[in-house]
C-alpha cells in the first residue's frame, strides 16, 4: 500500500500536520510549486517536485535545488495547473491513496480548480482513495456503493452533499442522524453536520456522486 501526499502552495497556516505520515513506510511526498518549500520547512525532503516555481524567490529556489533530487520544472505558460501536474506524477507511483493538501484557503478559484481536478482523476481511478485535507477538514468523493466510516479524532463532524447529480437511496448507519433510502438533492444542506457515534458507521447509495466532508471546529 502506497500513499502519495501532494502539497501545493496554498496558505501555509491551513496545512495539516504531516507527523503521522513522515514515519510511515511507503509514503511519497510530492511538492507542487511553493508546496515544495512547505514540506522542507516541516523537515520533509520531497521525493519529487513539479511546477513552474514562479511563486518562489531566488533564495527559495536555490534551497530547493540543493535538497531535492527529482525536479520537474515546466514553463509558466501551460494548460495544466501545477496541482494537475503533481497529480499526474502521483499516479505514476501506483498508489492506493492520494492526499492533496495546500489547496484550501486563499484564492477560491484555486480551491475549485483543485476540487474539480481531484474529481476528474477519481472518476478514472476508482481503485485509489483520494482526498483533500487541511488542518480542519477532509474532503472525499464517494461513488455508488457502501463506504465504511471510521472514527477519527481529528474530524468530529460528517457532512454529505450531492455533486453534479442527485444521490439516491442513501442509507446512513452508526451516526447520530441515521437515514434509510433517502435522497440527497442538489443544493440541499439537510445532510450537513452529522456525527459518528459508533466504532464503525457507513454510508451506502445506489447512484450519484457524493461529496463527503469530515470537519472539526
Amino acid at each position: 500500500m502506497t500513499t502519495v501526499i501532494v502539497c501545493a502552495g496554498g496558505p501555509k497556516q491551513d496545512l495539516p500536520s504531516f507527523e503521522k505520515y513522515r514515519h510511515m513506510e511507503n509514503v511519497i511526498f510530492i511538492g507542487a510549486d511553493k508546496g515544495s518549500i512547505y514540506l522542507i520547512d516541516q523537515g520533509i525532503i520531497p521525493d519529487e517536485i513539479v511546477g513552474d516555481f514562479d511563486s518562489l524567490t531566488s533564495e527559495e529556489w536555490e534551497r530547493i535545488s540543493n535538497l531535492v533530487q527529482k525536479i520537474n520544472r515546466v514553463n509558466a505558460e501551460k494548460n495544466e495547473t501545477d496541482t494537475d501536474l503533481a497529480l499526474e506524477k502521483a499516479l505514476l507511483y501506483q498508489p492506493t491513496e492520494i492526499i492533496l493538501t495546500g489547496v484550501t484557503g486563499g484564492r477560491l478559484d484555486h480551491f475549485e480548480s483543485a476540487l474539480r481536478s481531484l474529481y476528474r482523476v477519481q472518476l478514472t481511478q476508482l481503485h485509489i482513495r483520494m482526498k483533500i485535507m487541511n488542518c480542519k477538514n477532509e474532503i472525499q468523493f464517494l461513488l455508488p456503493g457502501k463506504h465504511p466510516i471510521y472514527p477519527d479524532e481529528r474530524f468530529q463532524y460528517l457532512s454529505f452533499f450531492a455533486y453534479e447529480q442527485i444521490v439516491k437511496n442513501v442509507t446512513l448507519r452508526g451516526v447520530k442522524y441515521e437515514t434509510t433510502d433517502e435522497t440527497i438533492e442538489l443544493g440541499t444542506s439537510r445532510f450537513t453536520s452529522n456525527e459518528l457515534n459508533s466504532i464503525e458507521g457507513y454510508i451506502s447509495f445506489s447512484s450519484g456522486i457524493c461529496l463527503m466532508i469530515r470537519s472539526t471546529d
